[in-house]
């Protein structure tokens, strides 16, 4: 017999749970179709996995990479941490429906909360749809490394029939009954499910919220009926805010309306799960939401993350202080003569004096915060430990100010900090990942794309809680970037090594799989900033049968596809 591709010598993990056992896995046409001793058989590719471990391709259910998609056929940086399908279109945002004369209202939406300026997705994408079965036909024909499946957007749609009106009126009737149409004919031609916000961290570049907020919970009520009519999707939800304070009265009565929604609809409910500084035990109540939903015969589960959720800043990127005083004129300025202002000592006085002073904006997502530097990280290596900026100034003697600024020049201004937004006590997010109606995920790839770093959160798992604190075995941990979330997600022909399955595997060395350090590159559409982020161990990401990465190289092959839905597939 001859394969497509024969992977030799490695050990398998196959997603299930169940132990590692030894094997050769053999490919042919996308799907795997021999699992054993494969001897003298012709292939016409192979990989020696001797001293690798070989699993299904990991999944991450909630990313961003809607606008990305179009510039980015190997989905970047997802990929390079062995990610091999990811769910995209989360929180509202997606880039359809909406006509090409009216996508200014679709970039109004997701531009802060995604962090791309509109000059780069004017020169990256384009627009060829109107409706939402006419844009999965435009991905349809995108070269694709790895494999895209989407939501529908609340605000997209609301944009779409409403126009202007979305960003501050309420629907009438008839707008209600179009939107309920968009849903049903995206669902039916293949989104996963629709999504929607009501978070105050989403708003527009002008500071009003984005579409969706202005949505009374009876509209989203009729939009997620839709779905049950249909018998099929997820309602994925950016909630409310009500977790953010200690006590807040209305944590309840926002559970109370998921609940009921799960139940009402029949549909399952998702939505992410962090604990927060100064917010004792709401995490808690998200956790017994899901146990309580269960008991009253809805589904629903929770995106856990496996690390702090943080802003990533670097002189490169966004700093604290960049609004203030003094300060905002010198980070206009290139980073060449940023580096000559920041020697002089003069003007370091004067950058440190003002250090201090208010802008009068207030961060949302992941932009950076006012310094607290008690709670600002020197992220000078993956792994850590990670002083504090404050234990370093103390060693110092010296400002705190200074302190970042000394630090960033002795490293040319290549040094990030981390200034950590959710998840800061790691005991917490453990908890949260070992609950049985969790899924780790929630990198937000393709979102926040200068402020955020987090799509290594599933090689996280794989080095810090499996290899250094041995909090899961290698086998669960595969698990949980696999089989949970391909089951969770409806992608029943992935995420497990099985005969007759699709060929998404990773070969991954468990001892020394790592992620390298961020880096700033300048590689979007019209020059636009980001961060990017590699990893090592990883010998071969291989998609539909064929080899995507060999070493974190890209070999040129774009087998990716895209997954419809459940009706789309019957389509």
């Amino acid at each position: 017999m001859s394969y497509d591709l024969v992977i030799r010598n490695g050990t398998v993990i196959d997603g299930s749970g169940l132990p590692r056992y030894r094997a050769d896995v053999g490919v042919n046409g996308g799907k795997i179709t021999t699992i054993g001793r494969i001897r003298g058989e012709n292939a016409r590719e192979v990989i020696d996995a001797e001293g690798h471990v070989v699993t299904p391709g990991f999944i991450d259910g909630h990313t961003h990479m809607d606008a990305q998609i179009f510039w980015d056929p190997l989905g970047t940086s997802s990929c390079y941490h062995g990610i091999t399908t990811v769910v995209m279109g989360n929180c509202g945002f997606t880039l359809a429906p909406c006509a090409e004369k009216d996508k200014h209202l679709v970039v109004r939406n997701l531009q802060r909360a995604e962090d791309i300026p509109p000059a780069a997705m004017e020169a990256g994408i384009k627009w060829s749809w109107t409706t939402y079965p006419e844009y999965l036909e435009a991905l349809e024909k995108l070269p694709k490394g790895i494999n895209y499946s989407g939501y529908v957007g609340h605000s997209a749609i609301r944009t779409f029939v409403m126009g202007e009106r979305a960003f501050d009126g309420a629907a009438t009737e008839d707008d209600l009954k179009a939107m309920e149409h968009c849903v049903r004919e995206s669902i039916e031609a293949g989104a996963m499910g629709f999504t929607s916000s009501r978070s105050p961290s989403h708003e527009t570049p002008d500071g009003r919220p984005v579409a969706s907020r202005v949505a009374p919970w009876s509209e989203v009520r009729r939009l997620v009926n839709a779905m049950g009519e249909l018998n099929a999707g997820i309602f994925e939800n950016a909630g409310e805010g009500v977790d953010r304070n200690d006590g807040d009265p209305g944590v309840r009565e926002w559970h109370t309306r998921l609940r009921d929604l799960a139940v009402e609809s029949g549909r399952p409910v998702t939505f992410g799960v962090f604990s927060r500084r100064g917010v004792k035990g709401t995490w808690k109540k998200y956790l017994d939401l899901l146990d309580e939903t269960a008991a009253h015969g809805g589904r629903m589960f929770a995106q856990a993350h496996s690390r702090s959720l943080s802003a990533l800043l670097s002189f490169k990127t966004q700093m604290p202080f960049d609004r203030l005083p003094v300060w905002k004129d010198i980070r206009k300025l290139p980073i060449e003569e940023q580096k000559q202002k920041l020697r002089d000592p003069a003007l370091r006085r004067t950058l440190i004096e003002n250090s201090g002073a208010k802008d009068g904006r207030k961060a949302l997502g992941t932009e950076a915060r006012p310094a607290d530097y008690d709670w600002l990280l020197v992220f000078d290596t993956v792994e850590g430990p990670h002083k504090t900026v404050a234990q370093v100034a103390r060693e110092r003697r010296q400002h705190p100010a200074e302190t970042m600024i000394e630090l960033a020049l002795e490293k040319d201004l290549d040094l990030f900090f981390l200034q950590p937004v959710a998840n800061e006590d790691q005991d917490i997010a453990l908890e949260i990942m070992r609950h049985p109606r969790t899924v780790t995920t929630f990198s937000d790839s393709g979102a926040h794309v200068s402020q955020l770093m987090d799509s290594s959160l599933q090689t996280h798992l794989l080095y810090h809680w499996v290899r250094t604190k041995q909090a899961f075995t290698l086998e669960r941990a595969v698990q949980m970037l696999t089989s949970v979330p391909s089951t969770l997600w409806g992608f029943h022909d992935r995420g497990l090594i099985r005969e007759g399955m699709a060929a998404d595997m990773v070969v991954f060395d468990p001892d020394t799989i790592m992620a390298e350090m961020p880096e700033v590159v300048d590689d979007l559409p019209a020059g636009a900033r980001r961060l990017v982020q590699r990893t090592r161990g990883v010998a071969a990401t291989v998609v539909n049968g064929e080899v995507l990465l060999r070493n974190g190289k890209h070999t040129g092959a774009l087998p990716g596809q895209l997954l419809r839905g459940p009706l789309g597939r019957r389509g």
